[in-house]
Parts: C-alpha cells; structure tokens; sequence
C-alpha cells in the first residue's frame, strides 16, 4: 500500500490518508468542498460545492497517477436528497461519457456541514 497527498486538495484533519494506492486501484477518501487555497467552501451552493468537490477529487486521483476517467465505483453524501439533481448534473459533467458504480445517500451530518461529500474508486 502506498499513501497519496497533494497540496492541491484539503488535507486530511483527522488519521486517515487524502487516498491509498494498492492493487492497481486507488481509493480516495471523501471530498467535501473545501477550497485548499482558502481552507474555506467554495459557496453554499450544491452546485458549486459539487464543483468543487470534483475539483479536489481530481487533483487526489492526478497525485496518484489515475483520473475521473478512471473512476469505477463512488459514493454520495448529501446533506438533504432534495438537492439530488443539482448535485447529479454536475455528476453528469464531470464524468462525460464514463459512468462508474455509484450510491448516492442522505447523511444526518457531513463534516463542516457540507452539503456534499464524494468518495471514489479508480484504476491505476
């Protein structure tokens, strides 16, 4: 197993690695909108803190050396399922013709209050 960091998402606050290479798959931790730059989320907006989200996700796979494209399996969190579609468009974007595994699930509570967090799977 190998750990994975980059600067260029938030860092882990807590014991547990931004992501863990092993086997050939990378598995990232949950995202939530935290700008790195600022330490602060992007907006209160789903769409924006999805955005962002991805954003953050995106650099963790790049430091692994894999991609969205990549993607086979994630994870939604969402603070309140009424916020599914516009969080889902954003989704829908961000992974253009790829289309990986998912759950999607309403937290009592995701960390900072976020309104989305996203974990993710990817390949090597």
């Amino acid at each position: 197993m190998e750990t994975v960091s980059t600067d260029k998402a938030p860092g882990a606050i807590g014991p547990y690695s931004q992501a863990i290479k092993a086997n050939g798959m990378v598995f990232c931790s949950g995202q939530i909108p935290i700008d790195p730059s600022t330490g602060n989320f992007v907006s209160e907006a789903v769409a924006e803190q999805t955005e962002q989200v991805f954003k953050n996700l995106s650099e963790v796979l790049n430091a692994a050396g894999s991609s969205l494209a990549k993607v086979v399996k994630t994870t939604v969190f969402l603070a309140d399922m009424n916020d599914f579609a516009e969080m889902n468009e954003v989704y829908a974007r961000c992974f253009g013709e790829n289309k990986p595994a998912r759950a999607t699930v309403q937290a009592a509570r995701l960390p900072r209050d976020a309104k989305v967090e996203i974990e993710c799977i990817a390949l090597l």
